[in-house]
């Protein structure tokens, strides 16, 4: 009788967390084949200008790297496909070779479909590319055609751009649809139809309107041009990539070798030169301003109608300039210095405010990144943010209201929360918390601030999409993402055990936060082996409370289901706590780190769950390198490791990345030197799995044809997978099967072993140990 009692909510709870000897075990081929775990996660999610609606970007059911347009209308609650990519290319599409780059850059080359898109200002209309071609979706035209009205021109229309098109954009009055063509800046009239060209200079190493390779992966600027806000004139940077080596680089394929032809700046070597030119849309002469010798070009951005601002990094990256140009007399000024006897971090913080009332600024310069607001002079006011911990993005202003929205993980390192802070620096200490979960919120806020689409997700949690209050309530759903039967997690719903969180201390007492997952059934009087993952460089956080939802993260739940305690620790270096716990690593590299990374493999030595003689570790490019560095200094505590396209010689890597942590190598051989895997060649003696795609153009196959080579001197053994054809992150799901399957193997081989004996999940079945390597 009790048993029939049980509350709803209690019965549920055990239906969820049911014995895993019911539940479906998760296969590496589910992981990259069968479309997302997560469900459904809409992308690119923007709102219209007049707050009535949601676009997003959906992957198709049966092809999760496919996008079509999509919309939640807010007034309704009705959510409709706009454009089915496949409706206009069925066949698929074509795309140019600087597309093609860009998308490399962006790390989006694996999608296809409609990737990117931009609302007209007056809400009506959406611009996007498909391929070699570029449209415009009137949503008015495609209301009237669903009530039956045919009298509407059809919605969608081809833009006549004379060939394949870069970075389109509508100007910010909707006049025009600009883009670049054939490394010059062009413009369609959009009342006339007229196709206009503006900048005619380029070709060749010349190239206007666009992003040099450094700006896009380097300084996260996709764009080479900006309108101005009252569609007057456009600002455009033109670069000339002349003085930048010619190299040639090799990309294996299985029935070929191709021989790439490309301009790139490794560290120590020259840039691109640079300037910004202003060119109105009647394509009169262009006006050039000056920006500097041997410098980076970062941020552009109209003030007003009348004054355009940029940032100006030096090549050493320890001097920021924030620098307003007169758009009529094109007299400079410097705003703001900021500079750092290590290194800045570039951010997107900058806004103006309304009615010249002054601007927003983002600084590292008390250790932490904060607000600050100045006056249009350039004066300081007062700091709108402050404290011990980091405030990672500046969201929204509402100025009427005094109210500045921003990310940060003030609460808890691991989050990502919204905040609400006062524009007059009275809450800078103690902001308010606007978002109501723990874990992680990615928040994108209407015009006027008054709500934010939230991106929510926690370890347990899958994505979730909702409309949110600027008081942090929810209003609607766009995406629930109910974790039901429905849901292509729920077979494997006994996966999703929720992580241990924790610190260890640093030598030098700092603290560093860990993120355990257990194997299933774990049993506290039994010893586990260990599945080591981390990232360990200065772009990326791992120990966060999110769910993970990329199909690499999901290989960590893979590895607990197999029996392994899967551990991940943020060393010094990674970012998002502060300059004193990132500089360590400045002028060498996989040092500190290193000692990070062996100070968590200690602690987990002296838990007594943990077998101490099989824990193995395993990166992907920094994580990679970390590898390499791991196993040649600390190989004594290590059963074996497993390295991902890693970089083994800073000296081929790129200028900005390279030098921003270790200076040129002309002025610090000695760390350089030391920063590369080969100095420690002698103390690799745990075995090795090297792995690498053979067109990587990201971290060259150079570094592990270098690395392959040492290790043949030193006569140390080692095993070799490469993969013709494969880009930095593989490139088809076929090769990441492949590859994830073999870290599987190689980690039961070398590190779980063959002995009866060890801890294996509820259920499972001994692995039956090869007889041969």
């Amino acid at each position: 009788m009790r048993f029939f009692c049980f509350p709803a909510v209690l019965m549920a709870t055990l239906s969820f967390f049911s014995s895993p000897l019911m539940a479906e075990q998760l296969t590496i081929e589910r992981i990259f084949e069968g479309g997302s775990l997560s469900g459904p996660s809409p992308r690119a999610l923007e709102i219209s200008p007049d707050g009535s609606r949601v676009t997003f970007l959906r992957a198709k059911a049966d092809d999760q790297n496919r996008l079509d347009l999509w919309e939640y209308n807010i007034k309704d609650g009705s959510t409709r496909l706009l454009v089915d990519s496949n409706e206009i290319a069925p066949q698929g599409e074509t795309i140019s070779d600087e597309e093609q780059a860009r998308r490399e850059r962006a790390r989006t080359a694996n999608f296809s479909g409609i990737l990117a898109y931009q609302w007209s200002p007056d809400g009506k209309r959406l611009l996007f590319p498909l391929g070699d071609a570029l449209y415009l979706f009137d949503l008015d035209a495609t209301l009237l055609a669903s009530e039956g009205n045919n009298k509407r021109a059809a919605p969608l229309r081809r833009l006549d751009t004379g060939g394949a098109v870069i970075d389109p954009r509508i100007s910010p009055k909707g006049g025009f649809v600009s883009f670049v063509r054939e490394q010059n800046l062009w413009l369609i009239d959009l009342a006339s139809n007229a196709r206009r060209q503006l900048t005619r200079d380029g070709g060749g190493t010349l190239h206007n309107g666009e992003a040099e390779f450094i700006a896009q992966e380097e300084m996260d600027r996709s764009r080479g041009y900006w309108w101005a806000p009252d569609d007057s004139a456009i600002a455009f940077q033109q670069y000339n990539e002349a003085p930048v080596p010619l190299v040639r680089r090799f990309e294996v394929q299985a029935e070929r070798t191709d021989v790439i032809e490309q301009r790139y700046p490794a560290a120590g070597q020259p840039n691109v030169t640079t300037r910004l030119g202003l060119v109105t849309p009647t394509g009169e002469d262009v006006r050039w301003i000056p920006v500097g010798e041997d410098i980076y070009l970062a941020r552009v951005d109209w003030a007003n109608p009348k004054q355009l601002a940029y940032q100006r990094l030096d090549r050493a990256q320890q001097k920021l300039d924030l620098v307003m140009v007169d758009a009529a007399t094109l007299q400079q000024t410097t705003l703001v210095s900021d500079t750092s006897a290590t290194w800045i971090n570039l951010n997107d913080d900058l806004r103006f405010l309304p009615g010249g009332k002054g601007f927003i600024w983002g600084s590292e310069r008390t250790g932490f990144h904060h607000l600050y607001r100045y006056d249009m002079e350039g004066t300081l006011g007062h700091a709108i943010s402050a404290g011990d911990y980091n405030v990672d993005k500046l969201l929204a202003v509402d100025a009427k209201a005094g109210i500045v929205y921003a990310e940060s993980n003030r609460n808890f390192v691991g989050d990502h929360q919204v905040y609400a802070f006062a524009l007059d620096g009275s809450t800078a200490l103690k902001p308010q918390r606007i978002s109501q979960r723990d874990g992680t919120h990615k928040a994108e806020f209407a015009h006027d601030a008054s709500f934010y689409v939230d991106t929510f997700s926690d370890p347990t949690t899958p994505p979730q999409v909702a409309i949110v209050g600027n008081d942090g309530k929810r209003i609607a759903w766009i995406e629930e993402n109910k974790l039901d039967a429905q849901h292509p997690m729920w077979p494997y719903r006994h996966l999703l055990t929720k992580p241990e969180f924790g610190t260890i201390a640093a030598s030098d007492g700092q603290v560093l936060h860990y993120r355990i997952y257990k194997p299933e059934g774990f049993d506290p009087t039994k010893k586990y082996p260990v599945f080591d993952i981390y990232y360990g460089g200065p772009t990326s956080q791992r120990a966060a409370r999110d769910f993970g939802d990329k199909p690499g993260d999901m290989f960590n739940r893979y590895m607990a289901q197999q029996g392994y305690v899967v551990f991940t620790l943020d060393n010094r270096g990674t970012p998002r706590r502060g300059r004193q716990f990132s500089d360590p690593i400045f002028h060498q590299l996989g040092a500190i780190e290193v000692d990070d990374q062996v100070t968590g493999i200690h602690w987990l030595k002296a838990q007594p769950w943990i077998d101490g003689a099989r824990i193995g570790v395993y990166g992907w490019s920094y994580g990679g390198y970390m590898t390499t560095m791991l196993l040649a200094k600390a190989s004594g505590d290590i059963a074996a490791g497993v390295a991902v396209a890693p970089v083994t010689d800073w000296s081929l890597y790129d200028t900005m990345y390279t030098e921003r942590y270790l200076g040129r190598p002309q002025d610090n051989k000695a760390g350089y030197v030391r920063s590369a895997t080969f100095a420690w060649l002698d103390g690799l003696a745990s075995p090795l799995l090297l792995m690498h795609g053979m067109a990587d153009d990201n971290v060259l196959f150079t570094h592990s044809t270098k690395l392959m080579a040492a290790l043949q001197e030193h006569g140390i053994a080692f095993e070799l997978m490469t993969y013709p054809g494969g880009k930095h992150g593989l490139s088809t799901p076929e090769m990441k099967i492949h590859a994830f399957t073999l870290i599987a193997d190689f980690f039961d081989r070398k590190v779980k072993g063959p002995n009866p004996q060890e801890a294996l999940p509820r259920g499972a079945e001994p692995m039956v140990p090869p007889t041969s390597e």
